[in-house]
């Protein structure tokens, strides 16, 4: 969320970012809260000015009744009470339209940096950097799906059975590789400094609405049947959402955290299915990073997190590319994206493993996360990465490191973390 004052003065330069987002249909919000917060300051006038008449008048009574004249003061006694009521249904007024604003201002998007490119959807988006040379192999590269099921690793079947589809069983070696990606994840942002935390795995509505847009909320999140509760699509959600109208001392920021869980997403019927298996499912699990700091050090984090990811992929030796988000791709409370894609080579291009983003000061707003910088409090930033998410990982771990017979290499980073197990390959 932006801060109202922009719209109050520089209104154009509000618009200006919503059409280089080419969401032209909130173009009209503007217009609306510009009228509307006018008419909520007049109120307030009103209120602040009945305020100080009952100052006047209280102290004039005391000058009254020190002068003896109680008749005088009695006069005055009754039209004094006569303002807190009057201060009362203004009031009410005034709470329904700084509501009505703030639902408003919830819809308008974050400003997005100056550096990111102008585009319309993700087909706009930019390469930015390759790293590591991607291979193809000049024998078949099995399909992840074909191959698992065939080594009795993975069940989709049995999951449709239990839970629907966009679910499965990990079983056997693929488990064990998938439990390793996410411990040596684990192990690696430990080393870099940031501190481990597993998360709740639920969140309550206003936390939800303080971390992401309402398009965001409705798409992707599943709720609690009568409860405020909501299963986490992201742990950074929970883990912002942890600083929850707290101010920070200068002397505690960064805030660095690294963490664990569970994600479940209605993406799978969203947004279609876009390849058969364990793309796109409905339950996975992730190793996330998140930064809470200073202003002006948020765009120093954005670069340091997202080479982070890039780090732990060169370690796993899958080649990867950065890819800048476009305008019309970022989510509303992002003001700089970019995604991390691993190299396919059955599919012969890259596919989206992680994401790292910098929402500036839009969910400290939302979520009264401020820093008291000594002279007065301000609004932090928050950063958020993706450090691996499993299954979509172990696809590429399967594809890049697989041999002609179907074997899969284990890489050595890994190898600790599978008792020293080398390869996966067909059971006896």
């Amino acid at each position: 969320m932006i801060n109202i004052k922009l719209i109050r003065e520089n209104a154009e330069s509000v618009r200006e970012n919503i059409k280089k987002k080419f969401q032209e249909g909130k173009l009209v919000l503007v217009d609306k809260i510009m009228e509307l917060d006018a008419s909520w300051r007049k109120e307030k006038k009103k209120v602040d000015d009945l305020r100080a008449e009952r100052n006047k008048i209280s102290e004039k009574i005391n000058q009254l009744m020190k002068a003896g004249k109680k008749s005088a003061a009695k006069s005055l006694v009754a039209e004094a009470k006569t303002i807190p009521k009057k201060i009362e249904k203004i009031e009410v007024k005034v709470g329904k339209m700084a509501n009505e604003i703030m639902m408003m201002m919830m819809k308008i998007p974050n400003m997005i940096d100056a550096s990111v490119p102008r585009g319309k959807d993700d087909s706009e988006n930019v390469e930015r950097e390759i790293i590591g040379k991607p291979k193809i192999p000049n024998y078949e590269i099995f399909n992840h799906v074909e191959l698992m099921e065939k080594m009795g690793l993975l069940d989709l079947d049995s999951a449709r059975k239990t839970s629907g589809t966009g679910f499965y069983f990990l079983k056997g070696d693929l488990a064990r590789l998938h439990s390793a990606v996410l411990s040596f994840a684990r192990d690696f942002m430990i080393e870099k400094g940031f501190e481990y935390c597993i998360p709740p795995f639920m969140m309550r509505g206003d936390v939800v609405k303080g971390v992401m847009s309402f398009e965001e909320m409705n798409t992707m999140m599943y709720k609690v049947e009568g409860e405020d509760l909501y299963m986490i699509g992201t742990s950074e959600h929970s883990m912002i959402g942890m600083f929850k109208d707290k101010t920070l001392k200068k002397g505690e920021v960064p805030q660095m955290l690294t963490s664990y869980s569970p994600c479940f997403r209605k993406e799978r019927g969203a947004h279609g299915i876009e390849e058969k298996g364990l793309y796109r499912v409905h339950q996975f699990e992730k190793q996330e990073m998140i930064v809470i700091c200073e202003p002006e050090e948020s765009y120093e984090w954005y670069d340091k997190t997202l080479n982070f990811t890039v780090e732990f992929f060169k370690k796993l030796g899958i080649p990867v590319r950065k890819l800048e988000c476009c305008s019309g791709d970022l989510g509303d409370l992002k003001a700089k994206s970019c995604d991390v894609e691993a190299w396919s080579p059955r599919q012969k291009k890259y596919f989206e493993v992680g994401s790292c983003s910098n929402l500036t000061d839009a969910q400290a707003r939302r979520l009264g996360i401020k820093i008291n910088g000594g002279q007065g409090n301000y609004f932090a930033h928050t950063l958020n990465n993706t450090v691996v998410a499993s299954p979509r990982t172990l696809i590429a771990l399967i594809e890049n490191n697989q041999n002609k017979d179907g074997s899969i290499n284990i890489p050595k980073i890994l190898q600790p973390y599978m008792g020293g197990k080398k390869k996966i390959g067909m059971k006896e």
